[in-house]
């Protein structure tokens, strides 16, 4: 009956190791699934670095696309169905996530040198770098409008956003409050190294939807950054807050008459995290540590307007990669476009995003 046992006992270990080898051998043959926010800018990445990615590794790549925030990785964290495996998140979320154990943690020492060597802790700025990975671009949300649609004087701060006097017409906004509370304290009057700590009030955090509510019937909401460029375009709206690089997108790719008003952009950070427990994991960190290179950062900032959050990175992009247009003068940090730039403090929204969120909502619903 031992020996019967045994050969029960052996079977089953062998069984076991059959599926471990084939579970091993399905998440290596298993495309990654990367998500981010589509368009353009999905565009510059896959242009940019993924197409390398896939040939220098062969790790194909299964590209889908949201409109962010945690739920859907929350969702599959929960149940234990994790089938996203790299997802492109606003730092806010990324360091929550983070913080809920819903992303895999990635020292910063695993992420690669610099494009002349510098260790990576120091090559990244500032601010760029967090316990579950890396932002690898700035971008900014400014507002623009159509030029062929706005006669006589043309706006040009971010007051002229909320002055339905002086410019009258529909205004297109993302339906968040992020940046929405901190445009309308700057129109308000509120110095740029000033907002968060009046945005930290209960006075502040009023006076700003007081703004917003001066032009709240105006308002055209959008959820996916493809939406400003198409309501400009077709003059649903007369103005629209939008992400920069899909704006200069119109305007390269397409010939659009968009003018961006730089005065009051918010500047923001957008970073890659791995999903917690997907089967995916070796891949996922292989995915993201080329990402996170100077060359591909480099190399996303040659399709669109953002710019690299690696020091190394910068000397790398001159011209656009298909127009041969200058790169420079529309990039959210050049100098003539950072005067007046509100840098997002992620830290402030990433503690309070889900009371602004309930606020926000009860605001809409008024």
């Amino acid at each position: 009956m031992r020996d019967v046992w045994r050969k029960i006992s052996r079977i089953t270990s062998l069984i076991g190791m059959s599926v471990l080898i084939a579970a091993g051998a399905f998440a290596e043959d298993r495309p990654l699934t990367v998500v981010s926010w589509g368009g353009s800018y999905a565009r510059a990445c896959v242009k940019g670095y993924h197409e390398r990615f896939t040939a220098e590794t062969g790790i194909k790549i299964n590209l889908e696309d949201y409109n962010g925030g945690l739920a859907q990785i929350r969702a599959q964290v929960d149940v234990g169905n994790v089938y996203w495996d790299v997802v492109d998140l606003e730092i806010p979320d990324l360091v929550r996530g983070c913080d809920e154990g819903l992303l895999e943690r990635i020292p910063v020492d695993s992420l690669p040198a610099g494009a002349d060597g510098t260790r990576a802790a120091e090559d990244f700025v500032p601010g760029t770098l967090t316990d579950c990975g890396p932002a690898t671009i700035f971008y900014s949300t400014i507002y623009a409008y159509n030029r062929e649609n706005i006669k006589g004087d043309k706006p040009a701060t971010i007051a002229d956003f909320f002055d339905l006097e002086k410019f009258p017409g529909r205004r297109g906004m993302r339906r968040s409050p992020l940046v929405n509370l901190e445009f309308a304290l700057m129109a308000d009057g509120v110095p740029v190294d000033s907002v968060y700590a009046v945005l930290d009030t209960p006075e502040g955090a009023d006076r700003a939807f007081r703004k917003l509510d001066t032009i709240k019937e105006q308002i055209v909401w959008w959820e996916a950054g493809a939406q400003p460029p198409q309501m400009l375009a077709d003059g649903e709206v007369v103005m629209s807050t939008a992400y920069n690089g899909r704006i200069f997108n119109a305007q390269v790719l397409e010939d659009q008459p968009f003018v961006v008003v730089w005065d009051g952009q918010v500047l923001d950070t957008g970073g890659l995290a791995i999903v917690a427990d997907t089967p995916n994991l070796e891949a996922a960190k292989k995915f993201v540590n080329f990402a996170a290179s100077a060359q591909a950062i480099a190399g996303v900032g040659r399709y669109i307007s953002y710019s690299p959050t690696r020091r190394s990175a910068m000397a790398l992009i001159s011209t656009h990669a298909e127009k041969g247009v200058d790169m420079n003068p529309h990039m959210p940090t050049s100098p003539q476009n950072v005067k007046r730039a509100l840098h997002n403090n992620w830290e402030w929204w990433s503690d309070h995003l889900d009371e602004m969120n309930e606020r926000f909502s009860a605001w809409l619903a008024r």
